[in-house]
């Protein structure tokens, strides 16, 4: 993928789904996600562990996210080891951008 279509896909993305978001403003998720969302991007958080972070309600997977909610890019911030299963359920829901 070229420089000018990564460039493309982030100007038009507007809903950045988050795998592994901490509510706690000391993870790197966090303070990632956060400057994000300054930046305009709208973030869904997907942890089981959480019910909110960054006043958007949070889903235990990429599967619950309701689906009138277009999703742009699938950030991840998981150990290596679970990040099979999250591209298996990228590729299930055609979700068109993992990072």
């Amino acid at each position: 993928m070229s420089d000018t279509q990564i460039k493309k896909i982030l100007e038009e993305a507007k809903t950045i789904a988050v795998v592994g978001l901490a509510s706690s403003p000391l993870r790197p998720s966090y303070g990632v996600s956060a400057y994000m969302q300054q930046q305009g991007y709208r973030i869904i958080p997907v942890n089981p562990t959480i019910s909110e972070a960054l006043g958007e309600k949070a889903y235990a997977t990429l599967r619950d996210i309701p689906k009138d909610i277009k999703i742009d890019i699938v950030d991840v911030f998981r150990r290596p080891d679970a990040v099979p299963a999250i591209v298996d359920e990228v590729i299930e829901l055609k979700l068109p951008v993992l990072w």
